[in-house]
């Protein structure tokens, strides 16, 4: 005999104890004012079936009196909540009755409450069965995926479509709403298979798409006009290799728009360009004519790439991310553990009495880096805490380099600690590598303003490495 014939009965069995009006013992007030719905649901039920709920009940005991347990879950729409609640005592759901916008709804809402098996299958059935709809809607796609920490899957799909198929991006019905930092890590990406004049098109037309009350045609545009769309690029334009771009592209797509490009940049653009005679070729290497890419630039790394180090060059120096940085610093590689060893003993025979270091980890099984400045020197001589301002934490995840968190310190008496017992920390916990016997490694918020990792809990590293950091 099949036994799985019995579970349909079980299944209908659980779906009427959800319908009873006479043996439930918690109620749940789903939504916000005016659309409010109260549900009846079994405690024992929803404590076994979501992690979420079974912390909530653990500080809502039903009352001695008889007073119904009553818990709140405003984040989550009456409708949505009916089709979970479903799903939680009877253990099916049938997304072919919903549309996709319907399911990225059941997806959030299954994230807050912690139903795991429920999200890792949305997940799957999203990918597998709605990329059209998801191409189309890639705005949506990637605020939820990464606005969520357990949407792995979607995650990796947002990643993949950024750096296999941008053009799917690109000609997207939603394109022109998609937000700046998402764009400019998407031209960032240096495996994209379009032309940089097409990289150029696209830009231009989501500026655009943001100035709506701009005239179509640029040669009307007042100073205003141009000062509007100057604003609304100027983060785009260090990252598009416009020297890549024939003198045709360069006199059709860039020079009516003159007035938003920085001064210098567009006079070497022009000078290069106009010098030309043959409409299709390039602007050629040599020296008067070359315009700096910062792709050439190199560091001798395993961690980071070059862009890495302008950005945490920047923040050496407090500059915003979009300014000019007023500084050349060579990173000079002093350690790295895979060739020099991983231990603390080795960090401090090589690294101590140095000043200005950068020390970077990449974190096991993960794209994540992690990091930070000791303008001091490293000192294993004394146990106690360095003072300085001047010192920050960082990290990178996802392979982005636009996806970052940097923390200074806001308590500049524990700023940096020195130990033999330590290798790189950073205030009281903030930054902790191959900290004693058991060479342990953790980030807990302490004295830098914010949490650097999603996770308290101890990590390892496949690779470590420090830098000094030298005035060119």
């Amino acid at each position: 005999m099949d036994e799985n014939k019995f579970l349909p009965k079980l299944s209908q069995n659980l779906l009427e104890i959800l319908n009873d009006e006479e043996y439930y013992d918690i109620t749940i007030e789903v939504g916000n004012d005016p659309y409010v719905k109260v549900f009846r649901a079994h405690m024992v039920i929803l404590h076994y079936r979501s992690p979420y709920l079974q912390r909530i009940l653990s500080t809502n005991k039903k009352e001695n009196d008889g007073t119904l347990v009553h818990i709140k879950l405003p984040n989550i729409s009456p409708e949505i909540f009916q089709i979970i609640l479903r799903y939680i005592y009877d253990g099916k759901l049938s997304l072919k009755d919903y549309d996709s916008l319907e399911i990225i709804k059941i997806l959030v809402a299954s994230n807050e409450l912690g139903l795991q098996e429920l999200i890792t299958y949305l997940q799957f059935y999203l990918i597998e069965n709605e990329k059209n709809w998801m191409e189309q809607n890639f705005n949506l796609i990637y605020q939820t995926s990464f606005g969520n920490d357990s949407l792995l899957e979607l995650q990796k799909y947002c990643t993949d479509l950024i750096t296999k198929e941008p053009n799917k991006i690109f000609t997207s019905i939603n394109f022109s709403s998609i937000p700046e930092k998402l764009l400019i890590s998407i031209i960032q990406n240096d495996n994209l298979q379009i032309s940089e004049v097409q990289i150029w098109d696209h830009v231009l037309k989501w500026g655009l798409a943001q100035n709506p009350e701009l005239p179509s045609d640029p040669t009307k545009y007042s100073k205003d006009d141009f000062k509007n769309l100057r604003n609304t690029l100027q983060r785009f334009i260090p990252f598009i290799k416009f020297n890549n771009l024939t003198s045709k592209e360069f006199i059709d797509k860039v020079l009516p728009y003159e007035k938003i490009f920085p001064k210098d940049l567009y006079k070497n653009l022009l000078r290069a360009f106009l010098s030309l005679l043959d409409p299709n070729s390039k602007p050629s290497n040599e020296p008067e004519h070359s315009i700096p890419k910062e792709s050439e630039k190199t560091i001798d790394s395993k961690i980071i790439t070059h862009q890495h180090v302008e950005l945490i060059s920047k923040w050496v120096d407090r500059l915003e991310i979009t300014d000019k940085l007023i500084s050349s610093y060579e990173f000079k590689l002093l350690f790295r553990a895979s060739r020099d060893g991983h231990s603390k003993e080795k960090f401090h025979e090589i690294c101590d009495n140095k000043p200005r270091t950068i020390s970077i980890a990449k974190v096991k099984g993960s794209s994540e880096i992690i990091g930070g400045y000791n303008p001091l020197k490293w000192d294993n001589s004394y146990y106690d805490y360095s003072i300085t301002k001047d010192s920050f934490i960082f990290s990178f995840d996802n392979d982005r380099i636009d996806n970052y968190i940097l923390s200074r310190v806001i308590d500049k008496d524990y700023a940096i600690y020195n130990d033999s017992n330590y290798g790189p920390s950073f205030g009281e916990g903030d930054l902790e590598l191959w900290e004693g016997n058991e060479n342990i490694n953790y980030c807990v918020k302490c004295d830098y303003e914010k949490h650097i990792r999603k996770t308290e809990d101890n990590f390892a590293i496949d690779e470590c490495e420090v830098f000094q950091i030298i005035c060119d």
